[in-house]
């Protein structure tokens, strides 16, 4: 198990490696594998590739993320402009059914709400509108329409093939229990990058309507 200094080193490196990051306003803390990560970033694109960084370092077991967006004067825009661009960025989506879809923004923040089939949708949806100017935070309230009996077998056979592709865990590490559309997800993973995964790949089984995600990082 790695030590607090080695994750401290490894995510330093990480979030210097990564050429969307600009890490020299950033503060990093580490303590019993729990990563705080501090400071300002120009723009929510570039908060999110933070959080990803950080998750994929093996031994990471959870991040306290205290970023504050603080937008360079070029990339301001009022909230009129930027839901006209969000409603634009939807529309251009050919994954996501854009009236399906609602725009709320407030001081940057937008909200996205409504009702789809998958989760990738939902997802997309969120992307579609990560990197515009003036967002500052994004929080998606998108529901998934209500599907029909999910079983164990079929979770954990996406998740093996999820896995198979990407090299980025054992799958059999993951026991999977479901009772109608909802999916617990329980088991060791050696990442938070490997404990999304298994989380994507349950949602892309036809029928999932709720996935908790009980995984840990060992």
């Amino acid at each position: 198990m790695k030590t607090d200094v080695q994750l401290h080193k490894d995510v330093v490196d990480s979030l210097a490696f990564d050429l969307q990051v600009d890490e020299r306003d950033l503060t990093v803390g580490v303590h019993n594998a729990i990563v705080t990560i501090s400071g300002t970033v120009p723009n929510y694109a570039q908060k999110y590739a933070v959080e990803r960084a950080i998750k994929r370092i093996a031994g990471v077991r959870g991040i306290a993320e205290e970023l504050r967006v603080e937008l360079p004067h070029s990339h301001r825009r009022n909230d009129t402009d930027i839901a006209a661009a969000a409603v634009s960025a939807l529309a251009w989506n050919t994954f996501v059914p854009a009236a399906s879809v609602q725009v709320t923004v407030e001081n940057g923040a937008v909200t996205l709400a409504g009702e789809l089939d998958w989760e990738f949708q939902r997802s997309e949806a969120e992307a579609a509108v990560r990197n515009l100017k003036g967002v500052t935070e994004i929080t998606n309230l998108i529901t998934l329409k209500s599907g029909k009996f999910v079983g164990p077998r079929d979770v954990k056979e996406k998740i093996e093939r999820a896995f198979s592709r990407t090299a980025e865990s054992e799958a059999k590490r993951i026991s999977v229990e479901t009772v109608g559309g909802k999916v617990t997800l329980k088991g060791v993973v050696h990442t938070l990058t490997e404990r999304d995964e298994a989380v994507r790949a349950a949602w892309h089984v036809p029928g999932v309507t709720r996935v908790d995600n009980l995984l840990t990082i060992g």
